[in-house]
């Protein structure tokens, strides 16, 4: 084997490499999302596809070159919103989980635990956004910035009645309030139950967009949700909040 044939195996090995990490993120880039599954059929038309060439199948390899290529214009617009999300998530990683140690992961996890009871037990709502991986700063420029330490008294005051602030949500990052009275995406989803307001649609629409912890309290119900990557947790006791808090903000991405 001489040195020519040697480049194009490895050049074929590169490119399949290449391909092969370029599916794989377009796969994170959508997970989670109902276009999944027909991601992975593109992924396996694309390595189809690929495959033919190298073996110089014309009539399969311009069978599928014409088919995947009036199949994408469909998928952009049936899958527009799930492209919309898959977007939002570009270039917004933070080092959240290692900037916060045990002990003050553990102090802010009380404060924000002992507001929402309080807030509960006197019938006030709030919406507490807490950044992990994805970043927050789109949605804090919506609000007025704070940057205040953590404590529940804070909390408490800005989600009091008549105050300015208290209609929108508490965005916490790296471990500070950081912005008030922010303006959160609604969900876009039909089959959430009709007894979740406006707050609970919020905080599921940031959880579908983010993968940050946002804990939402009802002042029709007097109770303390949780809401994590699309799954809403509620009824939760003051220290299963913070359990499961804890828990999912620890969990490393």
């Amino acid at each position: 084997m001489n040195l020519a044939d040697i480049l194009i195996h490895w050049k074929a090995i590169l490119e399949i490499l290449i391909l092969w990490f370029v599916i794989y993120q377009v796969m994170l880039f959508f997970e989670g999302t109902r276009a999944i599954q027909v991601v992975k059929g593109i992924a396996l038309i694309l390595v189809a596809f690929f495959i033919f060439q190298k073996l110089g199948l014309e009539r399969l390899d311009w069978l599928f070159r014409n088919f995947f290529a009036t199949s994408i214009i469909a998928l952009l617009i049936i899958f527009h919103p799930e492209l919309r999300k898959g977007l939002a998530k570009l270039g917004q990683k933070n080092l959240f989980v290692s900037s916060m140690d045990e002990e003050e992961l553990d102090k802010m996890l009380k404060e924000i635990t002992k507001a929402a009871q309080g807030l509960r037990n006197d019938k006030i709502g709030a919406l507490i956004a807490i950044e992990k991986n994805d970043s927050l700063g789109g949605y804090v420029e919506s609000g007025v910035m704070i940057d205040a330490n953590i404590s529940a008294e804070l909390i408490q005051a800005i989600f009091t009645p008549n105050n300015p602030l208290h209609d929108g949500a508490i965005i916490i990052q790296r471990g500070r309030a950081t912005s008030a009275g922010a303006i959160l995406p609604l969900v876009q989803r039909f089959d959430i139950d009709r007894i979740f307001g406006t707050r609970h649609r919020a905080a599921l629409g940031l959880s579908e967009e983010t993968d940050a912890v946002i804990i939402v309290i009802s002042e029709e119900r007097q109770d303390i949700s949780l809401v994590y990557q699309g799954r809403l947790y509620n009824n939760l006791s003051h220290e299963d909040l913070f359990l499961k808090a804890k828990e999912i903000i620890r969990i490393r991405k």
